[in-house]
């Protein structure tokens, strides 16, 4: 007898190759049960064996994605936010890494009395608890399974959520499937013999699809659809095309389209489900064929992979679609930036922007593009390093203090006007501060923090007046306070603190220049854009519109 679950669950897999987009699959069902009405969740399972993405390098794994409470997660789970508008935690993001820590801190104190320790029960037990506490609370769950079917790290996942579809029963889990349906240019078809082989994979573990989603760069034939319902053991409705999209905003809709929720109900017993994306609609509309245009100058040293600039990227499309407005962004490499180029550079330029970062290389061409937004008056937005190296270049050329520095750069310099968190704790008592130790050692502040606004101030305009704000932080160097009435004589204001902490700092006399050491791309939504965000866009727009 089956055990009656209050959660219902839907697990996504994927076959053939990684990349094809089940984040964002699993992503866009979400959005259509939730605007159902439905209490929607996702979890992220990684089968890689690192605890988490933390100390993985942006070239090997991406961006690192901080929720609120702290956790350093797959780049995936921004995705799910984005499109759900929700703020997930810790518990939305296990690896294997996470699982068997938890499982031999288990057994070292006892909990086992003494049993072997094998990966069936015990592996496959933590993993399947985690699925549930994850889905507490919850009418769906969403549960997506990183890698590929095949994966030998994958397998103690794929039997944890076989065997939780066992014990909730058929009517409260079903099992989606993405694969790829490759076009062979040469011969000019679509071919579904991969789709086929990864699907007889699944099975062979135990694992019997209900849907299949196809990644394809072209649509799929009826034809097509058949003959893989067919093969695959799926009826012909479960069979949808997910072809490659203008943004990937557009996939709920290109889903609700092929009526994906009239065999997800019919399994899970949902009833008639109806969704209300109008306005999604909308925005997407505004995404593809905006009425508006504006160019900005994005200056960082991972340009060659974006990817580690995920959130920060899909914040900008979120602030265009709500201003109608299609942002161009200019990749510079900040390492290629000189004295000599910068003009040239940046020239039809309406917007430069600083993003996050760590590490000496390309700072220079960092701050000559800081020095340059502060003096052609041309809209400035400092994210983390960025706020910190708009600091730098303010006092270095205005209040002359050549030497100074980040201590992360020069640890003898003798003007650090940025310094460790680990300073500001002991020179100003404030053990108040909430901080992690990081695996690699030292002090971060990691997640939400609050940040009080001054009022009347640039960061007050553009949070609509609020006293008080939330952001997420992932950063171990501060703006040294020390400095704090020199920067302010001169017009550069502290605008935000946090338990006298320096938060955020605006220029005064000019017509937007703003650096937050908080990252706000973590925080924007498709639906409700970041203000930090939306307010540099807008005034990146005035700026060209003045031109």
């Amino acid at each position: 007898m089956t055990k009656k679950s209050d959660t219902k669950y839907i697990f996504v897999t994927g076959g053939v190759l990684s990349s094809l987009g089940k984040g964002i699959a699993s992503a866009s069902i979400a959005t259509l049960l939730k605007n159902v009405g439905f209490k929607v969740s996702i979890l992220k399972a990684d089968p890689y064996i690192n605890v988490d993405p933390g100390t993985m390098s942006p070239l090997e794994h991406g961006e690192v994605f901080v929720t609120d409470d702290g956790a350093e997660t797959d780049l995936d789970l921004g995705h799910y936010e984005r499109f759900l508008d929700e703020n997930l935690s810790q518990k939305n993001n296990f690896t294997t890494g996470k699982v068997y820590s938890s499982v031999i801190e288990k057994e070292r104190r006892g909990d086992y009395l003494g049993e072997t320790i094998q990966v069936i029960p015990h592996i496959v037990g933590e993993i399947v608890n985690r699925i549930k506490k994850a889905g507490e609370g919850n009418d769906i769950l969403l549960v997506e399974i990183g890698g590929t079917v095949g994966d030998i790290e994958g397998l103690p996942f794929l039997e944890a959520i076989r065997a939780l579809r066992i014990e909730v029963g058929r009517k409260n889990a079903m099992n989606i499937h993405l694969t790829l349906v490759p076009y062979i240019k040469v011969a000019g078809e679509l071919k579904t013999k991969p789709t086929q082989h990864s699907v007889g994979e699944l099975r062979r573990i135990g694992i019997t699809p209900d849907m299949i989603v196809c990644r394809c760069e072209i649509p799929l034939t009826n034809e097509l659809k058949y003959k893989i319902a067919a093969s695959c053991g799926v009826d012909r409705n479960c069979v949808i095309e997910s072809s490659d999209s203008r943004s990937i905003y557009q996939v709920p809709l290109l889903f609700l389209k092929q009526d994906i929720l009239i065999p997800i109900s019919d399994m899970l017993d949902l009833g008639k489900l109806t969704p209300d994306m109008s306005n999604w609609d909308m925005l997407v509309k505004r995404v593809i064929a905006p009425k508006d245009e504006v160019s900005i100058a994005l200056v960082g040293k991972y340009i060659d992979l974006k990817e580690s600039y995920k959130s920060l990227t899909e914040a900008i499309i979120h602030a265009g679609a709500n201003l109608d407005t299609r942002v161009n962004i200019k990749w510079c490499d900040s390492e290629k930036i000189q004295k000599e180029n910068v003009d040239e550079l940046f020239r039809d330029i309406d917007g430069i922007l600083i993003p996050g970062g760590f590490g000496t290389r390309g700072i220079e061409g960092k701050i000559i593009s800081i020095e340059y937004a502060r003096k052609n008056k041309i809209p400035f937005l400092g994210i983390c390093l960025g706020m910190q190296l708009s600091i730098i270049e303010f006092c270095r050329n205005v209040l002359n203090i050549k030497d100074a520095n980040s201590s992360e750069f020069d640890e003898n310099t003798k003007e650090p006007v940025i310094y460790l968190i680990d300073n500001f704790i002991d020179t100003c008592g404030k053990k108040q501060i909430r901080t992690h130790k990081s695996p690699l050692g030292g002090t971060m502040r990691l997640g939400g923090y609050d940040c009080n606004v001054v009022s009347g101030s640039l960061l007050s305009k553009i949070y609509n007046g609020a006293k008080k704000i939330r952001e997420r932080h992932r950063h171990r160097y501060e703006a040294n306070p020390k400095y704090k009435d020199q920067l302010e004589k001169a017009g550069f204001m502290v605008c935000g603190e946090s338990n006298s902490l320096i938060e955020a700092i605006e220029l005064k006399k000019h017509p937007f220049f703003l650096g937050v050491q908080f990252h706000p791309e973590f925080t924007s939504r498709l639906t409700k854009p970041n203000p930090a965000i939306l307010g540099y866009i807008k005034a990146a727009s005035d700026h060209h519109h003045a031109k």
